[in-house]
C-alpha cells in the first residue's frame, strides 16, 4: 500500500501520517534505544512510506538522534532515497524563559537554525514551526519575518507555526508570513480547532497537522475499564498533559464512555481504538496530517492503517452522543494550556501511574534531566532545591 499524501505547497508534500519523535527524546522515556534500534525503527517507518519525521530544538537529543540516522540511511540506502526523507523541526525560542523570550534577536535565531541544520546533517530544513509560547511577550511576529528572510536564503524551505490561536496566527499571516502549517492539539477529547481555527486555516491556505490524537496512548484498549488516577502522574509528561485534557473533557468516566464507544467502533472494522481517534481527527477540516508518536517498529502496522479506515455515518452515530456531553476544554487552540501555563507543572515525579495485567499500578523509576536543563525540566529544578532530579551526564 501507498501512504496518501497531502500537498502543502506547489512540489512539497507529506504523508497523512507523520512519524512523531518526541518519544525518543533522552529525557522523555528510559526505553529509547542505542541508535541502531533507533534507525532499525526509523527506517522501517521511512520505507513504509511515512517519511516525514516531527521533531523540536528542545526534545532533548532528538535532532541529533534524526541526523545520525539521515547520515547512515544516505550512506547505506543512497542520496536519493535520503532525499525523500522530510524533517519537519521547530523553533521554540528560550521555553519558559521569558526573559530570553524578550532578548530574542535576529543573530540568536539564525545561530539556533543553524544548530538545527548542524544537528539534522542537512543542507536546508524541510519545514520549521514557531512556537512563541508566550503572546504577553512582543516579537513573535518579527521572528517569523527573521524565519521567513531564511527561506530566501536557503536555509529553510518552509515556515509555519505550532499551537497558535487564530489572533496570533492572523498576525503572522497580515505581516506577509508565508505559514505552511500550524501544528495543533487535535482529538476527540480536544476540539477546539474546531472553534474557528480550522476555517480561518481553510480560508488562509494553511493546513493543521495535529498531535495528540491518541492523547499519548490513554485512547487505547490498555486503558479501557481503568479506573480514575485521579492525578496527572504518568509515565511522562505528554501523558500528564492529555490527562489534564480528559479532565477538561468532562472526567475519567466519560471517557471512559468514549474508550468504549471507540472499541465497538475499532471491532467492526477490525482495528485499534488509537486507530479510530486518529482516523477522526485526519477527517476534520483543514487537517492535513496527523502526528504519531512512536518509540518502537511495532507501532508501524497500526499506524498505517489509519490512512485506509473510513469511518461511517453509523460509527458517528456512536460516537458523537458521548462527544455531545463534553464539557471542555473551551476556546481557541491551546490557549487553556497557555492561561493556566500548564507547560511549566508537568509532573516529574519518580513514582508514575501505569497498566499491569489490566490493573492500575504504580511503578517506580529514577527521574533523570537533561545536562542542560530547559522548560519544565528548569520549573521541576527551581521547585526541587534538594535535587530529587538527577542530571544525565
Amino acid at each position: 500500500m501507498t501512504t496518501p499524501r497531502t500537498q502543502l505547497r506547489p512540489g512539497y508534500t507529506t504523508p497523512v501520517v507523520i512519524k512523531g519523535n518526541w518519544q525518543i527524546a533522552d529525557d522523555h522515556s528510559t526505553a529509547v534505544g542505542d541508535d541502531d534500534a533507533v534507525y532499525e525503527h526509523l527506517a522501517a517507518f521511512v520505507d513504509a512510506g511515512i517519511d516525514t519525521l516531527d521533531c523540536g530544538d528542545i526534545y532533548y537529543g532528538v535532532e541529533e538522534r534524526i541526523g545520525r540516522f539521515i547520515e547512515r540511511y544516505r550512506r547505506e540506502r543512497g542520496r536519493a532515497a535520503a532525499d525523500r526523507i522530510s524533517v519537519h523541526t521547530k523553533f521554540i525560542p528560550a521555553f519558559l524563559e521569558e526573559e530570553g523570550l524578550r532578548d530574542l534577536d535576529r543573530a540568536t535565531i539564525v545561530q539556533t537554525i543553524d544548530r538545527s541544520l548542524s544537528r539534522l546533517k542537512v543542507e536546508s530544513l524541510d519545514l520549521v514551526q514557531l512556537h512563541w509560547w508566550n503572546y504577553d511577550v512582543p516579537g513573535n511576529v518579527e521572528a517569523a519575518l527573521v524565519l521567513q528572510d531564511l527561506v530566501q536564503a536557503g536555509k529553510i524551505r518552509h515556515v509555519g507555526g505550532t499551537n497558535y490561536n487564530v489572533t496570533e496566527l492572523a498576525r503572522m499571516v497580515d505581516a506577509g508570513v508565508d505559514v505552511v502549517v500550524n501544528q495543533v492539539q487535535y482529538s476527540l477529547t480536544d476540539r477546539r480547532p474546531a472553534n474557528g481555527l480550522s476555517r480561518y486555516c481553510a480560508d488562509n491556505g494553511i493546513h493543521l497537522v495535529a498531535y495528540g490524537s491518541m492523547a499519548g496512548g490513554l485512547f487505547s484498549e490498555k486503558w479501557l475499564g481503568i479506573p480514575d488516577p485521579g492525578e496527572p502522574n504518568f509515565e511522562n509528561v505528554s501523558l500528564d498533559k492529555y490527562y489534564r485534557i480528559i479532565v477538561d473533557f468532562g472526567g475519567w468516566d466519560l471517557f471512559q464512555e468514549l474508550l468504549r464507544a471507540l472499541k465497538t467502533v475499532a471491532d467492526r472494522h477490525g482495528v485499534s481504538i488509537p486507530v479510530v481517534a486518529s482516523r477522526w481527527v485526519l477527517d476534520q477540516p483543514a487537517v492535513a496530517a496527523v502526528i504519531q508518536g512512536a518509540r518502537h517498529a511495532r507501532h508501524l502496522a497500526a499506524n498505517l492503517r489509519i490512512a485506509e479506515l473510513e469511518l461511517t455515518a453509523a460509527d458517528h452515530d456512536l460516537l458523537n452522543p458521548v462527544l455531545d456531553r463534553a464539557t471542555g476544554p473551551a476556546g481557541d487552540a491551546y490557549d487553556l494550556d497557555r492561561a493556566e501555563n500548564r507547560d511549566a507543572v508537568e509532573n516529574l515525579s519518580p513514582d508514575y501511574f501505569d497498566v499491569e495485567a489490566g490493573r492500575l499500578v504504580r511503578r517506580h523509576r529514577r527521574v533523570e534531566a537533561p545536562a542542560e536543563l530547559y522548560g519544565h525540566h528548569l520549573a521541576a529544578a527551581h521547585a526541587d532545591p534538594v535535587g530529587t532530579l538527577t542530571a544525565q551526564r
